[in-house]
């Protein structure tokens, strides 16, 4: 059986597997798009696994890890296949390791906030090994990843909107008009004027300054839990469902935002809404983040259909993703507020919380009211403003002054063990709570809930073994993906979780 560090290993080491990269891309196998990249020596230009072209000839294929390696050695993207739109490497949140958390850093827009230094410090490493592990593995430092993914921002705002180029450059994180056209011109030879002449005309231009795009992911995807799960867990004032789409508020860096989600075939429709356009690339890479679409469903489905009484689920209804959040703090409070409730009272103790300490924000087109109050703002709450169990009141404020004070690190830095070893010293923090946050908020994809009551009735209907010990045995043959296996239990129950909302 495979382990998780032989799946990693296996996944690190694809570009190097020549014979099985050229496969690949004879077959055009979009699995493999944004796994490892496609460089033809003979015309300069990379492309992902699936592009749709004659592949070249082997003997003129070089294979990369990344589209930042591509474009430091010289290639240019394929404007047929756009490689630099292709989902992101599922590595990234496969694994905890450096390099994970380098990138999922810099995904978060870290290197453009904070430069190098703040990466560094982040991960608790110095420059010299964040560097050389970054190169080891992906043929590209800190900086190239930033500028690579800086350029796949900008042509997404030079292709889809009408905003001047000036303000591209800037909401895209470039230093200057000079070195965004450069970069523009070097990535895919083309001034930005003629990306923007290219692209599909008569596109509706979204009303209120808002921001229409496409969020690709490898299929199958199925929506029904996914969706289902957040619109029946939504905060009032934060999130709702409403016409066909998911939204919520966004608290981001420069500002806050509003989004839009809508389930499709072949992509999931996005509309933003953001106070300061610096923060699309972390709006964007959030939303991602949340939705899972990032994932490689095939090799996950293949994993669990090797348990025959998982694989009929498998089969029914292939591609759960693991509902994530935007907001790795945020979780971690409804997680706490959601200890022995139902779903419902959930909800009515979050939404309290965001009427009373949450930062009110504007909706003109539906029903959001607030961001969801920070870890800050509720650190100095009244215990007696809570009407929470004595005991719980307890260790929501323990959490959120921890939170708060850097104590208890969540986000996309965080090595899991140590956070979870973290949250375990805490008081009122059990297996349960910690594994909620691990799945939902750290996005460890083998974060296992055996003590879930849904989990064990599931379970039990299958002919599974149901005790928590039993079901934590027989779950070892899922590993690396354990936190997908749990939601193909999970819909096994008829609640609202596992359905879109009509």
């Amino acid at each position: 059986m495979p382990t998780t560090n032989d799946h990693v290993e296996a996944r690190a080491a694809m570009h190097t597997d020549t014979e099985r990269c050229v496969r690949a891309v004879q077959a055009k196998d979009t699995r493999f798009d944004g796994v490892f990249f496609t460089a033809v020596t003979t015309t300069r230009i990379y492309c992902r696994p699936g592009c749709p072209v004659v592949p070249p000839k082997p003997r003129n294929m070089v294979f990369y890890p990344s589209a930042a390696a591509c474009q430091q050695a010289g290639f240019r993207a394929c404007k047929r296949c756009r490689p630099d739109t292709s989902p992101g490497s599922p590595e990234w949140n496969e694994r905890a390791d450096l390099t994970a958390r380098a990138m999922r850093l810099i995904a978060d827009g870290i290197v453009d906030r904070e430069g190098v230094p703040g990466l560094v410090r982040r991960l608790g490493y110095s420059e010299r090994q964040v560097e050389r592990q970054l190169l080891a593995e992906l043929g590209a430092g800190p900086l190239a990843l930033a500028r690579a993914q800086r350029a796949q921002t900008a042509r997404l705002l030079v292709e889809t909107t009408g905003l001047p180029m000036a303000d591209i450059a800037f909401a895209a994180g470039f230093s200057s008009i000079r070195t965004f056209n450069d970069t523009v011109r070097e990535v895919f030879a083309l001034s930005p004027s003629d990306l923007r002449t290219r692209a599909p005309q008569g596109r509706p231009t979204a009303p209120g300054g808002a921001l229409t795009l496409r969020l690709p992911f490898r299929a199958p995807l199925n929506p029904d839990n996914l969706f289902g799960h957040l619109a029946a867990t939504a905060v009032p004032g934060v999130e709702e469902w409403r016409d066909g789409a998911y939204r919520r508020t966004l608290r981001l860096p420069y500002g806050h935002g509003i989004v839009s989600l809508t389930p499709g075939a072949e992509y999931i429709g996005c509309r933003l809404v953001l106070t300061d356009q610096r923060d699309l690339t972390v709006a964007i890479s959030r939303c991602r983040r949340m939705l899972d679409l990032d994932a490689d469903p095939v090799a996950i489905d293949e994993q669990l259909r090797t348990d025959p009484l998982l694989a009929p689920l498998v089969d029914k209804a292939p591609g759960r993703r693991v509902p994530r959040t935007v907001d790795e703090a945020e979780f971690a409070v409804r997680a706490v507020l959601g200890q022995q409730v139902s779903t419902a009272a959930a909800r009515t103790h979050a939404g309290r919380l965001v009427l009373a300490h949450g930062e009110p924000v504007d909706d003109p087109e539906g029903g959001l009211t607030h961001l969801f109050p920070s870890p800050e703002a509720l650190a100095s709450l009244d215990p007696e403003s809570l009407a929470l169990p004595r005991s719980r009141r307890t260790t929501l404020l323990t959490l959120v002054r921890e939170l708060a004070d850097g104590t208890v690190v969540l986000g996309p830095e965080s090595d899991w063990d140590e956070a979870r070893a973290r949250l375990a010293e805490l008081p009122g923090f059990g297996p349960w709570t910690i594994e909620a946050i691990a799945m939902r908020a750290l996005g460890d994809p083998d974060a296992f809930l055996p003590t879930d009551l849904g989990m064990r009735r599931a379970a039990q209907q299958l002919g599974l073994p149901h005790t928590p010990a039993a079901l934590t045995a027989r779950a070892a043959a899922w590993r690396p993906w354990r936190a997908y296996a749990t939601q193909y239990l999970w819909a096994t129950d008829h609640h609202p979780i596992n359905f879109l909302p009509a």
